[in-house]
């Protein structure tokens, strides 16, 4: 198999993972398409091929895209379409990252009767979760509850909201303010962000999960009519959910976005010491008894390619990764709508970026400690 050419388009803290990623692969050629000249600069001398251009004209994205294999979006969610528009133009495959529902139906629509692949929603939520929930559910006879928990956390927590930003923040608002789907008693339904609170522990640690938009990804026509209950909830360290609520609802700043997302820019600093949390719960029937079986991984911060990349920058990165390697190999379908939960759970954690998801399926407090301290020295 040859080398594979991949245009990345958007260079911000996740394009910077997946070139990373694919970069030590060493069977791609990758062209990264990007706006910001600044973050061009990063890969000088890395061997990738930097573009600038407007990513919200398709006309260019369409010549990039010429001859090329496939195109990833690391784009923001409101350029999703424009991008999977010029992929179905210029007959490539796709992927995403996106998280929203809107966006991910326009997907759907392009690739009715394309003769690419359009894989969207890859990444961590929606993405491995749906991958990961969906093998869960396998063997059992009848399905009652499939809960989804996924959270993305600074391992050293030092503000009200116990949280810092490591992801995408018109992603992060966007979860919190959209409504959620959810199966409720046999039929999907919309839920509101932020509420259906709940707390549970791991390891000695404590935590709180409630609902936010987008995570379920295409589970719910996955799992229609199989499932009483289905759901999909953000973990964070207790005392999260009620500050971002009085911002959202109490203060009315999910009608001013603009003005929460430079609040949070502003006040709420990066960091990379953070770790990625993914906990599912599958209760039902097998063999005729009533069962429970859990799936749980924690993954951390590490050096891939000389790069320190966060956990979520990894976890993210190596979804998307994965994907397009499963879907190079024949490992997915070669053409039209491709959900996540196509993918083989077997498949995916063997794939040489899916690894990045081994973790730790049980991690002591201990543990934890002596990671954090390790990072913090590196």
């Amino acid at each position: 198999m040859g080398k594979s050419k991949v245009v990345l388009a958007g260079a911000g803290k996740i394009g910077e993972a997946i070139v990373a990623l694919l970069t030590q692969a060493g069977d791609f050629e990758i062209t990264v398409l990007e706006q910001d000249a600044e973050r061009l600069r990063e890969f000088e001398g890395t061997g990738v091929r930097a573009v600038a251009g407007a990513l919200g004209d398709e006309g260019e994205l369409v010549k990039v895209l010429r001859g090329q294999d496939a195109v990833i979006s690391a784009c923001p969610y409101f350029l999703t379409p424009l991008v999977a528009s010029a992929a179905r133009e210029a007959r490539v495959h796709y992927f995403d990252l996106t998280e929203d529902v809107a966006s991910t139906r326009v997907v759907k629509k392009l690739a009715d009767g394309a003769p690419t692949a359009f894989v969207p929603q890859c990444g961590l939520a929606p993405g491995f979760i749906s991958i990961a929930a969906h093998a869960a559910t396998l063997g059992f006879e009848s399905l009652r509850d499939v809960r989804m928990r996924v959270g993305a956390l600074p391992i050293y927590p030092s503000n009200a909201l116990k949280y810092n930003l490591t992801w995408s923040t018109d992603g992060l608002i966007n979860e919190y303010c959209n409504p959620c789907e959810a199966i409720v008693d046999g039929s999907v339904r919309e839920v509101p962000a932020l509420e259906e609170i709940e707390e549970f522990s791991l390891d000695g640690v404590g935590y709180e999960a409630f609902n936010t938009s987008g995570g379920l990804g295409t589970l719910c026509e996955t799992l229609g009519g199989k499932v009483e209950n289905l759901n999909y909830k953000t973990v964070r360290y207790p005392g999260h959910r009620d500050i971002v609520k009085m911002l959202v609802r109490d203060l009315r700043l999910a009608q001013h976005r603009d003005v929460l997302k430079s609040v949070f820019e502003s006040a709420i600093p990066m960091t990379k010491q953070d770790l990625v949390l993914v906990f599912v719960t599958v209760t039902g029937h097998k063999e005729g008894r009533l069962t429970q079986e859990t799936f749980v991984r924690k993954v951390y911060a590490k050096r891939v390619n000389g790069h320190l990349l966060s956990a979520i920058q990894l976890t993210t990165a190596a979804g998307i990764c994965a994907m397009v390697d499963l879907q190079r190999e024949g490992r997915l379908p070669q053409r039209g709508f491709v959900r996540q939960e196509e993918a083989s759970l077997e498949d995916f954690l063997a794939n040489r970026f899916g690894r990045h998801y081994a973790g730790d399926a049980n991690l002591s407090p201990e543990k934890h400690h002596d990671h954090a301290e390790t990072l913090r020295a590196a």
